[in-house]
C-alpha cells in the first residue's frame, strides 16, 4: 500500500477507535477493541494480536487471526526482541531473522511495538503478522505506537 493511502487509513482507524475506548479502561477489552479494527481494516494484516508480560513470560493475550503461540521462549523471536530493545521491530522476512518463532509458517514478515502502562513499564507488545514479505515500514510503526498507546490511556 502507498504510504499516502496507508496515512490515510490509518488517520482514519485511530479516528474510529478512540471513541470507541473512550468509556472503558479495561485493558484487555481496549486490545480486543483495537484487534478487531486492525484486524478487519488492513487488509494484509494476517494476524493481529498482543502478548504481555506475566511472570517474565510473555502470555497470549487477545488476538484475531489463526491459532497462536500460546506463550514465547523467553528472550527470543520478534516480540521479545521489541520488548529487550524497548522499541518497535520490523522484519521484513522473518525466515531470515534469528531465533524467529513460527506460530504459523504462512506469516513472511511481522512487526511488533511495545507497550507499557501508566507506570511506564513495559507490559506487552502488539504483534502483526503478514502473508506478504516487507508488507511493514516505517508507516506502519509510527501509526500502531500511537495505536498502542492507546491501551493504557
Amino acid at each position: 500500500m502507498m504510504s499516502d493511502l496507508k496515512t490515510a487509513r490509518y488517520k482514519r482507524i485511530i479516528n474510529q477507535i478512540e471513541p470507541l475506548l473512550e468509556p472503558v479502561h479495561d485493558v484487555l477489552a481496549r486490545m480486543a477493541t483495537i484487534n478487531a479494527v486492525l484486524y478487519h481494516k488492513m487488509q494484509d494484516f494476517y494476524w493481529v494480536g498482543f502478548y504481555l508480560l506475566q511472570k517474565e513470560m510473555l502470555i497470549v493475550g487477545p488476538y484475531q487471526g489463526p491459532l497462536a503461540c500460546l506463550m514465547l521462549e523467553k528472550y527470543k523471536g520478534v516480540c521479545w526482541t521489541s520488548i529487550q530493545q524497548k522499541k518497535t521491530v520490523v522484519v521484513n522476512d522473518v525466515n531470515e531473522f534469528p531465533g524467529h518463532i513460527a506460530c504459523d509458517p504462512r506469516s513472511k514478515s511481522e512487526i511488533a511495538v511495545p507497550f507499557s502502562g501508566k507506570d511506564g513499564n513495559i507490559i506487552g507488545v502488539l504483534d502483526i503478522d503478514s502473508r506478504k514479505k516487507s508488507c511493514f515500514d516505517n508507516t506502519d510503526a509510527f501509526f500502531l505506537e500511537k495505536i498502542a498507546s492507546l491501551i493504557c490511556k
